[in-house]
């Protein structure tokens, strides 16, 4: 995907703070961030949202899941908490459309969110 901003920087074409790699999911630092820690882990296949994921997908979704738990935990969050978040969608807040995970984390969240 040529005009995908995350499939671009998973290609090293586009500039990011690496902070995680596997062979499934890349980690980054987001850069505009909304917490002290705010990174995002996407896949490396281009999956435009939640949307779209089937039942083959559940192994990455995992993944997806377990490397953002992995994460939060390096950078210690977990003693306080930490939010995770998938925006599906553009009523919900979703501007690139190519699946990934946010983790949030160091200062306090209110309920609802938005």
């Amino acid at each position: 995907m040529d005009n995908c901003l995350l499939c671009r920087i998973i290609a090293r074409q586009a500039p990011a703070k690496v902070v995680y790699e596997d062979d499934l999911v890349v980690a980054i630092e987001d850069a505009h961030p909304q917490a002290p820690v705010h990174l995002l882990v996407v896949p490396r296949q281009h999956l435009p949202s939640l949307k779209e994921a089937t039942r083959e997908d559940e192994p990455l979704l995992g993944r997806l899941l377990t490397v953002a738990a992995q994460l939060a935990r390096e950078r210690g969050l977990e003693p306080k908490g930490y939010r995770t978040v998938i925006n599906s969608g553009s009523f919900a807040g979703q501007s690139i459309f190519h699946l990934h995970v946010h983790i949030l984390g160091g200062r306090v969240f209110r309920w609802p969110p938005g």
